[in-house]
């Protein structure tokens, strides 16, 4: 026999994959994944415990008024004012979601398909001002609109985005103007 021969008939095919640890190591990934998740909800939902003395949030009254300015967008999220990455989730001012905003002489109403509407009456707006980020969402400089408003005793900060970012500064100059209005007449 040649040398080629001898060599290929003492060759082995490939051995057969285990299947059975191949199998053990998926639904071990599996569970850690389910753990991560599960541990993730938890620490959502504690959070909104924490914050359960936070009010109901406010529903815009049957007769708001004329709307001086509108705009459709999205809502990325409140947290407490000033310290961006403190979201705030209780009552749903957690939940991301499309957005339409209208501002009339009796406040901002923001109302949200899919999540829950809340209403900022007038005397309650502290600020407006472009931004850059609020926690998990992080934009190019002045790419967010952030309302700083009253509820209950603490002060939050609220973003938005337009689907027309060039609505932005048009609105922090009203609200703006409507709450330094509101600011001198008390």
């Amino acid at each position: 026999m040649t040398p080629v021969i001898l060599l290929a008939a003492e060759k082995k095919s490939a051995e057969v994959t285990d299947w059975a640890a191949r199998l053990g190591w998926l639904v071990g990934l599996a569970l850690f994944v389910a753990l991560v998740y599960w541990l993730m909800r938890e620490g959502w939902k504690w959070r909104g415990t924490l914050q359960g003395d936070l009010p109901e949030l406010p529903t815009a009254p049957d007769t708001p008024g004329a709307a001086r300015l509108t705009m459709s967008g999205r809502y990325h999220g409140s947290t407490t004012a000033g310290q961006w990455l403190d979201r705030i989730v209780a009552h749903g001012l957690g939940t991301r979601s499309r957005a339409e905003l209208t501002l009339t002489d009796a406040g901002l109403d923001v109302v949200r398909p899919g999540a829950r509407d809340f209403f900022v009456p007038l005397d309650r707006l502290r600020e407006a001002r472009l931004d850059k980020g609020i926690a998990g969402k992080v934009l190019t400089e002045g790419g967010l609109l952030v309302v700083t408003w009253e509820h209950g005793d603490r002060l939050i900060d609220s973003g938005f985005r337009s689907d027309r970012a060039a609505e932005h500064t048009e609105w922090v100059d009203d609200l703006n103007q409507m709450i330094n209005k509101t600011e001198g007449a008390r």
